[in-house]
This record gives structure tokens, sequence and C-alpha cells, in this order.
């Protein structure tokens, strides 16, 4: 099963660029933010459509070593940036293509950071949560990943293979709001899925599936009842991978307004979480 884009917000840049709907994204949308306008980023970024992409190999892992956790690391938060853009963007062969790619990397990492530490506009809280393992495992099979998500924890040398954005707010620019809980409160009990991606090499493996799990216990520990994720019309995987993660449908975008933001229009999904009362 190819996986596109799932779920992705970054609240650092002001505007959103289109997801693309790469094999190894999961399919959700993603926040930037940058002074330039979106629709120059537009013309410059064009999201890829799935008709244009081929399914990569995949690899099974041995589960009995992956962690699935949040992280405030830099380390880990770079290794978890540098897999956004290698899971959002399609490169061609190009002159400086590397350098490109460092530049979407720092840009990705420092607004991953200023979320995480609290100093996104709108935010109450968002926490960056990663599927990792030992480096050893996956070194004989990609090279690439390896190279690119990288970090090190006690001691020991780590891949991020798999990431998303849990994010306390009572919406996100450029989505569909949801509707529950309503009134007062609803900035500290409601909560979106963002920039959730797998590493292309490790679909099949249920990683999709355990970040979502994570998400949801983060959620109540914060004291969330209503959890959503937004997911590309056209991207059947996501909506298969969330629905079976107990989302229900709740809204869809007007097409007018998919249009405007040249992408595919969204539909918004919906969880109920138990109340922590230990809060």
């Amino acid at each position: 099963m190819a996986m596109a884009v799932l779920s992705s917000s970054l609240p650092p840049l002001s505007n959103p660029l289109p997801t693309s709907t790469s094999s190894s994204n999961l399919c959700c949308p993603r926040i930037y933010s940058s002074s330039s306008s979106y629709h120059l980023r537009r013309r410059l970024l064009r999201p890829l459509i799935a008709s244009q992409l081929c399914a990569p190999q995949t690899f099974k892992i041995d589960k009995s070593s992956l962690v699935v956790a949040e992280t405030v690391s830099e380390d880990q938060l770079w290794a978890a940036a540098c897999l956004r853009i290698r899971s959002f963007y399609q490169f061609g062969p190009s002159y400086g293509i590397d350098d490109h790619k460092r530049y979407l990397a720092e840009r990705e990492f420092e607004a991953l950071k200023e979320r995480v530490a609290g100093k996104r506009e709108g935010f109450r809280r968002v926490s960056c949560i990663n599927a990792t393992i030992p480096l050893s495992e996956i070194s004989s099979f990609s090279d690439d990943l390896c190279a690119a998500c990288k970090f090190t924890h006690n001691g020991e040398d780590r891949v991020v293979i798999g990431t998303l954005d849990l994010n306390q707010c009572v919406s996100l620019p450029d989505e569909i709001t949801g509707m529950k809980p309503q009134g007062i409160g609803a900035d500290f009990l409601r909560a979106y899925l963002s920039n959730v991606c797998v590493a292309k090499e490790l679909h099949r493996n249920g990683l999709g599936y355990a970040l979502v799990a994570k998400s949801k216990m983060v959620a109540q520990e914060w004291g969330i009842t209503d959890l959503y994720v937004h997911f590309a019309v056209d991207n059947e995987p996501a909506k298969q991978l969330y629905m079976k993660s107990g989302f229900i449908y709740e809204n869809d975008e007007p097409a007018w307004k998919a249009r405007f933001l040249d992408r595919p229009r969204r539909i918004l999904l919906w969880t109920g979480l138990p109340v922590n009362y230990d809060v």
C-alpha cells in the first residue's frame, strides 16, 4: 500500500504550502512560517499527483527495537525535519539540489523548534512525536535514509523513520476548523494531527498506526477530548489508516477553497478521546 501525504502542519510559517502526494507521506496539511507570499511559494514548489509517482520497494523491520515517543532533543528534531523534507518533496537531479534540501530542512527545523518551545501564536502546545529505530537495523538497505535522518541518543545511533505533530489549538491555518467542542475552552480541549510521514522504504510496517496511537495517548494526558486530522480527498490509504484508528467523517472543504489554494480538497475526520480526570 503506497501512502500519500498524510498529515502535516508546521506552525512556524504563516501560510501553508500544498502538500505533495509523495508515496512516503501519510496525508495531512503542512503549515509553514515564511514572510514570502503563498502564491509565490505555490509556483516554486507545486505538489506532485499520485499518478506521477511509483511505489518504492519496502522492507520489514524488527519492531522490538522500535521506539515511538515525544522529543525535544534538537538532534532528533533535526532528523525529523530532514525526514519531512525527504517525504513531502520530490527532487530530480539538479545542480545545487543538496543545498536546496538543506535550506528546506533548516527552515523546517527552526519552525519545529519554535512550535515545540511554545512560541507559535495560536497554539497552546505542540509535540513532535517520532518513531525511531537503531541505525544498525536499517543501514543495510537505505544509506540515504540513515545519512539524512540519523541522531544520537545515550550514545546510540538511531534513525527517525516516522514523525508527526500533535497541535493543541482551535484551528490550523488554512484548514477546516473542527466543530467539537464548542464554546469556551475549545483551545484547551481540541487538537489536530499534522506533518505525518513515514520513510518510504518502511511502509507496511504499521508505523503510521503506531504514531497515531501514541498521539492519542499524549493528547489524553493533555486533557484533549476531541482530536482531528485532515487528509486529501483522493488519498484512500490515508483514509483507511485514520478510520481504522477510530476517526470518523465530520466535514469537507469547499471546492472553491481548494481551487484557490491550488491543492486537492481536504476531508476533516474526528475522534473523541476519554476524559482524563487527572489533568
